[in-house]
């Protein structure tokens, strides 16, 4: 029965692929969605099933699209493109890094640092093939539903871990997997990684996706695409059966996950989206419960008890960062800091992040400014911040004045760029093909559409 995973990753490749090569270049969400949200399951169970010597090929799936797709789009361009400060900064951070890949920097070898370059910098290509598409040759509505069906499925997946109250990647071979092709050794109670477990014991699940993690920011985006497709553009919230039933598992999914970055961007989102909606009574509730948590957090810390909960007591040690994992992440954070610290250019990449975590030579991590910072030091590190800034000013600006399915990119996006702050500072974010790929198309595909509106329009032309 696992065999279907592998048996989808390698069919929506092709499928998205056929589409691209006949012209229909939105066929890439087909394995932007399909594909790569079951990549790590499928690569697991293709490494059970004795295709170990297919699956480097398999790994270069999502490059060869993306950049198959960009260079289409670039040899058809019938006009060059007016640039957003945004494309600069991109492009800028793409040729930095690229600079730190071919230089001897560092200590690690060629293969190593562009291995690193990859996981640091191929969200640059990923967004300018979404900035040369047309979005009117785009029906985005299609494909935020499917993302909706991918929710469901992966709540669906969920139920089955709970009720036997095991992980599916015990049966993938996401170990073996794992230490085959990266050098990461099974850690944790069950055998997999210390990410599936949580203090107090209690199990971690990823449905279908590489880790809780991942799992946790799905769902995140998944409640951004069902705020952004069921908006009206007078901010009427109107929901069908289906986009409920992906409410439902995403809950099911953030809850279970036990991911508290992605945990506290759904919330945010929840909040983010009444205010700009102007649901009122929505934005007092969330006061309310908030200013109820936090006295009730401060009772806590003032009046402990001795037979304080298991749950209760996880919220404060997360708050107090007194339990391993978010011990982890200071440790982690300082050395980080310390290292950007002394050598402000950069230690070179490979020096942090996954290629580092793999060949056992990590410095910092746990967040991914810091990671960049770490391998290609502050200049690097400032433009992709600056990005972020500019993506949610950008889209604040915009989101009043665009309608239809611009209207519901833009608010995708920026609620998604909302959404991943808390999970940047706590993960490799970039490291998640899923997650990164889906964020930076979107990201492209709405400045697209703003540089051709703004090209009409002067009195919405973007001031930097």
């Amino acid at each position: 029965m696992l065999f279907i995973f592998p048996l989808i990753y390698v069919t929506s490749f092709f499928v998205a692929l056929r589409e691209v090569i006949k012209g229909n270049r939105q066929g890439v969400f087909l394995f932007l969605i399909f594909g790569l949200s079951i990549y790590t399951t499928a690569m697991s169970v293709a490494f059970v099933l004795g295709l170990k010597s297919f699956i480097p090929f398999f790994h270069i799936f999502k490059e060869v699209l993306i950049i198959g797709t960009l260079i289409l789009n670039l040899v058809t361009l019938k006009y060059l493109p007016r640039l957003h400060l945004i494309d600069y900064l991109i492009l800028g951070f793409l040729l930095y890094t690229v600079i730190y890949a071919v230089l001897p920097i560092g200590g690690q070898g060629l293969g190593d640092r562009l291995g690193a370059l990859k996981g640091t910098s191929f969200f640059a290509v990923v967004y300018f093939t979404g900035r040369l598409m047309d979005l009117r040759e785009v029906y985005i509505g299609k494909y935020f539903n499917y993302i909706l069906v991918l929710t469901i499925a992966a709540g669906i997946v969920l139920l089955f871990e709970l009720f036997f109250y095991t992980h599916l990647q015990t049966f993938t071979g996401f170990a073996d997997y794992n230490f085959y092709f990266f050098n990461f050794e099974p850690t944790g109670s069950y055998g997999l990684t210390s990410t599936f477990e949580s203090e107090g014991g209690y199990k971690r699940f990823a449905s279908f996706f590489s880790t809780p993690i991942e799992h946790g920011t799905a769902a995140m985006m998944a409640l951004c695409v069902i705020a952004a497709l069921y908006t009206t553009d007078d901010n009427k919230f109107k929901i069908n059966r289906i986009g409920l039933y992906a409410l439902a598992a995403s809950f099911l999914s953030i809850f279970f996950s036990i991911s508290r970055a992605p945990l506290i961007g759904y919330f945010i989102i929840i909040y983010v989206y009444a205010r700009i909606t102007k649901r009122k009574f929505v934005v007092n509730t969330i006061h309310a419960i908030v200013g109820t948590a936090v006295l009730y957090v401060i009772y806590l810390f003032t009046f402990p008890a001795d037979n304080t909960s298991a749950p209760v007591e996880v919220l404060m040690n997360t708050i107090d960062f007194s339990n391993p994992s978010s011990a982890g992440h200071v440790i982690e954070w300082i050395e980080g800091i310390l290292s950007i610290i002394n050598k402000p250019l950069g230690l070179g990449l490979g020096s942090s992040g996954r290629v580092a975590g793999s060949l056992g030579d990590q410095v910092g991590g746990e967040n991914q400014f810091i990671i960049i910072g770490v391998q290609v030091g502050v200049i690097a590190m400032f433009m992709y911040i600056w990005v972020y800034i500019l993506f949610i000013k950008t889209s604040l600006k915009w989101l009043p004045v665009l309608t239809g399915k611009e209207k519901k990119v833009c608010m995708a996006v920026l609620l998604i760029k909302i959404g991943l702050i808390v999970p940047l500072f706590t993960s490799e974010i970039e490291a998640s093909a899923y997650i990164s790929y889906l964020n930076w198309f979107l990201s492209g595909l709405l400045i697209s559409i703003l540089m051709q509106r703004g090209s009409h329009q002067k009195y919405l032309a973007y001031d930097y």
